[in-house]
């Protein structure tokens, strides 16, 4: 939804083995016990784990506490945010409308919204119910994110007029590049076609026929449920990820409008279930052959539409590698040692989920942590696979806990050194009044600078309490210091025209780490009296 840093919210896994290879028929033994050593030696708060193989649940069960310093368990029907992974139950929401003919995956998306636009006229006119699941659209990696990342005043009805005025990074359907907003979109289409909202579609027609007794789509509910877990991160001024854990402000997350994309909550118990569902193909759990979905549709989710660049992990996880990798219906499919698996990551801030289907060996496993320490959850995700899959049993917790190291101590070192050698000593050009006023960005909408005793104060306004003070940096340069600490930091830049008065201001983020849904970089704010763009 996500939120988080690309590595966070894009968790790539892949697996495989030998087709010769025999597959395990049990939890590796001493499971509890390696899955409790690691949560404690790192800090986790509490995790949820299961295992589904040959259709049977063999594994469903919570670890560890909700709450850092609390005492109430983690348990199977312990639900947590499930960020992105949620994207597959958004394409099998509209699976269960094409299997009904109440729209078809290339059905044109203005078709069935009409207030629909992309900031193209022929892509509005070409995007495909299709094109909204597998980032291909054209936009920059995470575009529009902050519409509704870290929260948002806005409607989804906002969220969709707000596209016309994203700026394509690509040509349509030419390239990948991860996004949420076009899933906001999606559950829109789901609304439109079926007569209720994304919200209760997903209550009604998925939840409640999958026998997924503790999901919830709405956070409403999720609030209502006691047993949830609390999110947690490490929020060094620096680089997120470092320092120690802290218990995080769960009302402040994606927030409803966002949850489409990744805005459902789940539980072991439940996950188990879907797995099973995935499985078979869109066969409920069950012995009357009943279907959540068809056939035809569980093979459209899982056929990639398009190439996903592959990057190569550094040792000491370079085995990891996939030969291919594509997207399909919110779902990644790659390949590990020729066997297809089919996976994907999720990630809300304080959270992560991660989910893989071995089709092959008809294996399910999922796992979700109320924390941002990815290392222990791939590395516990990894273990498991290779007792599955008949591998040599190796200390991935370990392996990813030095991958992860490097990682954080990478960016650390580039943020000290841009900061080393960036930084100039230098005042800014005008008094602090003379950068007050409202501004706008033609998709984001309206942000006010305000001064506060000689201190200038950046306010978001659609984003509640995404505020803070700007301290100089150097120039006409200052640096956010957000109320909220779990928002990322950001320079903020002013340009003044020939008379010397602010013409426009960007933005980027401090961190070289930085999660892609911070889109900074795609802002450019002008002056507004009304908080509206004003026309060059």
């Amino acid at each position: 939804m996500s939120v988080i840093s690309k590595c966070l919210r894009v968790l790539i896994i892949a697996t495989g083995l030998s087709l010769s290879a025999a597959v395990s028929a049990a939890p590796p033994a001493g499971l509890d016990a390696r899955i409790e050593k690691a949560i404690k030696e790192h800090g986790v708060p509490g995790m949820a784990v299961a295992i589904v193989e040959q259709g049977k649940i063999v594994h469903a069960k919570g670890y560890g506490v909700r709450r850092l310093g609390g005492n109430e368990a983690v348990d199977a029907d312990t639900i947590f945010p499930t960020g992105s992974t949620g994207k597959a139950f958004t394409a099998a929401a509209l699976a269960i409308l094409v299997d009904e003919g109440k729209l078809g995956w290339d059905d044109r998306v203005i078709d069935h919204l009409p207030d629909f636009r992309m900031y193209d006229a022929w892509v509005t006119r070409e995007m495909t119910v299709r094109d909204l699941l597998v980032h291909r659209s054209g936009l920059g990696l995470g575009a529009g994110d902050l519409l509704f990342i870290p929260r948002s005043s806005r409607s989804r009805a906002d969220i969709v007029r707000a596209l016309r005025n994203l700026k394509p990074a690509t040509s349509f359907r030419s390239n990948y590049a991860y996004d949420n907003i076009l899933y906001i979109v999606a559950g829109e289409v789901i609304a439109a076609a079926s007569g209720q909202d994304w919200e209760s579609f997903m209550r009604e027609r998925v939840f409640k026929p999958a026998g997924m007794t503790s999901s919830v789509s709405d956070e409403k509910d999720r609030f209502a449920n006691p047993n949830r877990i609390q999110p947690h991160a490490r929020l060094d001024p620096r680089v997120r990820g470092l320092g120690p854990q802290q218990v995080l402000p769960e009302r402040e997350g994606l927030g409803q409008v966002g949850a489409p994309a990744g805005g459902l909550s789940s539980s072991a118990n439940d996950l188990a279930r879907w797995l099973q569902i995935q499985l078979a193909h869109g066969v409920l759990p069950g012995d009357d052959g009943k279907r959540l979905y068809g056939e035809a549709s569980a093979q459209a989710m899982w056929t990639p539409q398009v190439p996903v660049p592959i990057t190569a992990y550094p040792a000491p996880i370079a085995d990891i590698t996939p030969q291919f990798s594509g997207y399909a219906l919110g779902w990644n499919v790659q390949d590990y040692r020729g066997v297809k698996v089919v996976q994907h990551g999720g990630a809300v801030f304080g959270v992560l989920t991660f989910i893989v289907l071995v089709p092959e060996r008809n294996l399910g496993i999922s796992l979700q942590i109320n924390s941002e320490d990815v290392d222990v959850m791939r590395g516990l995700g990894y273990e498991l696979l290779d007792h599955y899959l008949g591998f040599k049993p190796r200390d991935w917790v370990a392996d990813f806990d030095s991958w992860y190291k490097q990682r954080l101590d990478g960016g650390l070192a580039a943020l000290q050194a841009a900061s080393k050698n960036a930084r100039k000593a230098s005042r800014p050009s005008l008094p602090a009044s003379g950068y007050t006023g409202r501004y706008a960005d033609a998709w984001y909408g309206p942000i006010e600078i305000t001064e506060r005793s000689g201190k200038l104060r950046i306010d978001f306004q659609q984003t509640p309490n995404m505020a803070g003070m700007l301290s100089h940096w150097q120039y006409d340069t200052f640096r956010t210091q957000w109320d909220d600490s779990s928002i990322e930091p950001a320079y903020v830049t002013f340009a003044l025209d020939a008379e010397g008065k602010v013409a426009r201001i960007s933005m980027k983020p401090v961190s070289p780490l930085a999660d892609f849904s911070y889109d900074y970089q795609d802002l450019m704010f002008t002056p507004s009296a009304d908080g509206r763009v004003v026309a060059p």
